[in-house]
C-alpha cells in the first residue's frame, strides 16, 4: 500500500503535468510570422508587434494591444501596414474566435494608424482622440471614424477598456489603453521601454511629457503591466523611466 508522502508525490506530479498542459494552451494563443508576433500578456490581453523601416532608427518594432473577452475584442494600433493588418485580423478572428468591434489608434503616426484601411474594409469601427483625427487629416493618413475628448469606455464582451488622453508627450494627441480588470496599460509611445533612448521627437512636447507619464501613475497605480509602444514590456518602473527621461 501507498504511504502517505508517496501519494503526496503523485499527486503533486499530476498537479505539475495540468498545470503545464495549461500553460502550453496558453503558449498555443501566439503566432510568429517574418511580419507579425502575438504573445499572450494576462488571461484576456496580448501583445501584437510588427516591423517599420524608417530612415532614422532602422528596423522598428512597433507594439500594439488586444483585449479579447465573451467572443469580442478591441485593438490598439494597428500594424504597420494593411498587409500585416489582415493578418492580424484573420489571427484574431481564427485564432481568438472573436470579433473585432473597435480599433483604436493612440497617436497620429504610421505605426498606429497604418493598417486602418483594412480593418475599415471589413466593417471594423475605429475611435480616436479627436486631436489625432485633426492631425491624421493634416498630414493625409487614414482617418479614425469616431472622436472623442479626453476618455472613451469601449464595452468588449463583460470587459470595460478604458481610452484616456492624459496629456502631450510623444505627440500632442497620444493617448493611452487600460484594461482595469487585469491592470494593463497599453502606452503606446507614449511610454518608453527600460533603455530605450528618446527616439523620434519631431512632434513631441518634451516640456509636459514627464507630467503626463506621471499623471497616468498618479491615476493607475495599480497597473501591473505596462506595455511600451516599442520595447519590451514591463511595469510601473516604464512610468517612472519615461518621467525621469523628459525631467531634465
Amino acid at each position: 500500500m501507498m504511504n502517505v508522502s508517496k501519494t503526496c508525490k503523485v499527486i503533486l506530479l499530476i498537479l505539475m503535468c495540468l498545470f503545464g498542459c495549461n500553460q502550453n494552451d496558453k503558449q498555443a494563443l501566439s503566432h510568429h510570422s517574418e511580419t507579425l508576433m502575438i504573445e499572450q500578456l494576462t488571461e484576456h490581453t496580448y501583445r501584437h508587434l510588427s516591423y517599420l523601416q524608417t530612415e532614422s532608427f532602422g528596423k522598428v518594432g512597433c507594439n500594439g494591444m488586444i483585449v479579447a473577452d465573451e467572443g469580442e475584442a478591441i485593438v490598439y494600433d494597428t500594424p504597420v501596414d494593411s498587409a500585416v493588418s489582415i493578418e492580424l485580423i484573420n489571427w484574431i478572428e481564427s485564432e481568438l474566435k472573436s470579433k473585432i468591434v473597435a480599433i483604436v489608434p493612440t497617436h497620429f503616426h504610421t505605426d498606429c494608424l497604418g493598417g486602418l484601411s483594412a480593418f475599415h474594409a471589413r466593417e471594423i469601427p475605429s475611435y480616436a482622440n479627436n486631436l489625432t483625427i485633426t492631425l491624421a487629416r493634416f498630414n493625409g493618413s487614414n482617418l479614425p471614424q469616431n472622436g472623442f475628448d479626453n476618455r472613451y469606455e469601449h464595452s468588449v464582451g463583460k470587459k470595460t477598456v478604458i481610452s484616456e488622453f492624459f496629456g502631450a508627450g510623444h505627440t500632442l494627441d497620444n493617448i493611452i489603453g487600460y484594461l482595469p480588470d487585469e491592470g494593463v496599460i497599453f502606452g503606446g509611445c507614449l511610454i518608453k521601454s527600460l533603455k530605450a533612448g528618446k527616439g523620434n521627437l519631431a512632434d513631441a512636447d518634451t516640456t509636459t511629457w514627464s507630467a503626463t507619464a506621471l499623471a497616468i501613475k498618479k491615476k493607475y497605480p495599480d497597473a501591473k503591466v505596462i506595455i511600451p509602444g516599442h520595447g519590451k514590456v514591463g511595469d510601473q518602473s516604464l512610468l517612472d523611466y519615461t518621467s525621469a527621461m523628459f525631467s531634465k
